[in-house]
């Protein structure tokens, strides 16, 4: 017991980001306007845990989460039907393949410059693993406030990935939170999906 008493006293922080994390994600599940200040709140945690832990482009990246954050949840607000008990008039969709291509050059500018700035100007021992994970959130970001559904399986790639980094840096509520994620993603995709098509009709 004293143990567990201990490791929530130097965690707690963590602990605290995990658990509205996982709220975070039961709503964005659900599709559901309340993740969008559930992540606000656990993006504001994780910017300390990520700093101790010298994942520093993903510790700047939350900073941009709680932005993105109000962004999109001023943009959801203004497409919910608020007459309606489902929130099903959201307005979700697949993302044009035309978008395919210039995401991915993005992408890769991102994670290059992220690279660099890491190795020239911190200490980060996981240079390429964050600036990958910080890199394909931000796209998974954006693509979350436009309402694709693509999102999630960007979500899914970083969450596996994810485990492991947070493993390496003994994370473990974290890496536990992700490895959480990591399932609960590819049932968010699947509900998505069958979502669309429920609206399409």
């Amino acid at each position: 017991m004293e143990i567990i008493v201990n490791f929530i006293k130097i965690n707690w922080v963590e602990i605290v980001g995990a658990i509205f994390g996982l709220l975070y994600l039961y709503y964005e599940y659900k599709a559901d306007l309340k993740m969008w200040p559930a992540g606000i709140i656990m993006s504001s945690f994780y910017t300390f845990v990520f700093i101790h832990a010298t994942f520093y482009a993903f510790a700047c990246i939350n900073i941009y989460y709680i932005l993105a954050g109000v962004y999109g949840w001023i943009k959801w607000h203004k497409a919910i039907n608020t007459n309606s008990e489902e929130n099903t008039d959201i307005g979700l969709c697949h993302a044009p393949t035309r978008l395919f291509l210039p995401l991915s050059i993005a992408s890769i500018v991102i994670f290059g410059i992220i690279v660099f700035i890491l190795q020239r100007y911190t200490d980060s021992q996981v240079v390429y693993g964050d600036s990958f994970v910080t890199t394909i959130s931000i796209v998974a970001m954006w693509m979350l406030a436009q309402k694709y559904i693509e999102q999630w399986l960007l979500l899914i790639v970083i969450n596996i990935v994810s485990v492991f980094l947070y493993l390496y840096q003994d994370l473990y509520p974290t890496s536990i939170m992700y490895l959480i994620y990591s399932i609960v993603s590819v049932f968010g995709y699947i509900k998505w999906r069958k979502m669309v098509t429920q609206i399409n009709k």
